[in-house]
């Protein structure tokens, strides 16, 4: 149940307490527009606009496309190539002989400077001779005594041969006659061995060289004593011809003697060039290769032969050799540079016939010069990319520009070879 009462004669409120002021009638609340209600607006606005633009006939903007890129493109070089196997190793003389005495002795003479070169029965050192000619007098002394005593031997069994029929004579005295000279035909063998091997003793003071070559420096001066068969007095080592030593991969082997099987010849000539030499400049053959493989490398020890007449190779100079690994064939050449590396394998960026590139799998093989040899995956009218290999994606489009590959510059005259640079000197003074 409620009262309700005339507008004109609604009571007073009443207040709160007798003591406050009445409590003013309150305003009423106003409307406010905030920050996300204005974002709401703008959006409509937009939304409104571009409806509005589309319903008019207004169409999408559309940006200008790229151009495609431009690289260069050449087709491979065809050329005929002699590959070749590559191997380092080091000189080592085709003869090596230690001097040593054969006789014990004074050392009374050098014949030779250190460094020479010596020919072969060239004297080299003398020892004492004295004592050794004496004995030899001794020894053709006991070889007279000897051949005196045959000679006296041989005149009494003659005598007694002429009586043995008479009777004068028995047989048994014949017999020992007989054994006699035997005994003394020994003798003198005996004694003519021994002035031979006291003649060999005189000649063996004249130490000589047994080879040509380049002798050592001398080991012991004159007045020491020498034992005979071990103290070294020198070497000698044979230079011309030199021996190359290297060693060769089971695998080389293996191709070499599959070649054999298939009747055709192992290549067996050689190129070498020193460390300080651009080219190739000296020319051998390979003449020995070991019976056996080592285990523990894996490598078969070979050699090459190389003609020295100028003694300029030395033993245990460093070189790198290589080897023709086949007779010339045809093949394909291109820019080492236009060769990528896609994980595991070998590419080449071709353009195709639409203009799109492609990657195609190659097979390289030796490089010569800037140029890479390409054993498959090429043919010769393929349009490689040589340049520009940057801006070209497989499955991408591009403008190609034309170019040739220039073919490989041919090694310079042996007379005109570049060394490479010396090491340079320690240190240095001023002169004057």
């Amino acid at each position: 149940m409620y009262i309700s009462f005339p507008k004109d004669r609604q009571p007073a409120p009443f207040p709160d307490d007798a003591g406050d002021p009445p409590t003013p009638p309150l305003d009423p609340p106003r409307r406010r527009i905030g920050r996300r209600g204005m974002l709401i607006a703008l959006a409509a606005a937009l939304l409104i606009a571009f409806a509005g633009y589309r319903w008019f006939g207004g169409s999408e903007a559309q940006a200008d496309a790229a151009p495609p890129p431009t690289v260069t493109v050449a087709s491979p070089l065809q050329r005929d190539i002699i590959e070749y196997e590559d191997f380092t190793g080091r000189f080592e003389a085709s003869q090596a002989v230690e001097i040593r005495p054969r006789v014990s002795g004074q050392l009374v003479g050098v014949h030779f400077r250190d460094g020479d070169l010596v020919r072969r029965g060239q004297l080299l050192f003398t020892i004492d001779e004295r004592p050794f000619r004496a004995a030899l007098t001794e020894a053709q002394a006991r070889l007279a005594e000897a051949q005196s005593a045959l000679a006296l031997a041989n005149s009494e069994y003659a005598r007694a041969a002429r009586l043995v029929d008479d009777e004068a004579v028995s047989r048994e005295e014949v017999e020992s006659l007989a054994a006699a000279v035997r005994s003394r035909t020994a003798q003198v063998a005996a004694a003519q061995a021994v002035v031979r091997q006291r003649a060999l003793d005189l000649e063996f003071t004249r130490v000589r060289a047994p080879i040509s070559g380049r002798v050592s420096d001398r080991r012991i001066d004159s007045g020491n004593i020498v034992a005979a068969n071990e103290s070294l007095l020198t070497t000698v080592l044979s230079l011309d011809p030199i021996h190359f030593a290297f060693d060769g991969s089971e695998a080389l082997h293996l191709k070499a003697m599959r070649e054999r099987q298939a009747g055709g010849e192992a290549a067996t000539e050689v190129e070498i060039r020193l460390q300080d030499e651009a080219d190739y400049a000296w020319r051998g053959r390979v003449d020995f290769s070991d019976n056996a493989i080592d285990p523990g490398s894996g490598t078969l020890r070979a050699r090459a032969v190389v003609d020295n007449p100028g003694h300029f190779l030395t033993p245990g100079m460093f070189g790198e050799m290589r080897l023709a690994s086949g007779s010339a064939r045809p093949a394909l050449l291109i820019p080492d540079a236009a060769v990528q590396t896609d994980q595991a394998r070998k590419i080449v960026l071709v353009v195709q016939p639409d203009g799109t590139v492609a990657a195609r799998p190659v097979e390289i093989g030796a490089r010569i010069g800037s140029l890479r040899s390409i054993r498959a995956g090429l043919s010769p009218n393929d349009r490689v990319v040589v340049e520009g290999v940057q801006y070209a994606q497989p499955g991408s489009q591009v403008n190609v520009r034309r170019t040739r590959i220039a073919p490989p510059a041919e090694p310079a005259d042996a007379a005109a070879r570049t060394p490479q640079p010396a090491p340079a000197a320690s240190h240095a003074t001023l002169a004057g």
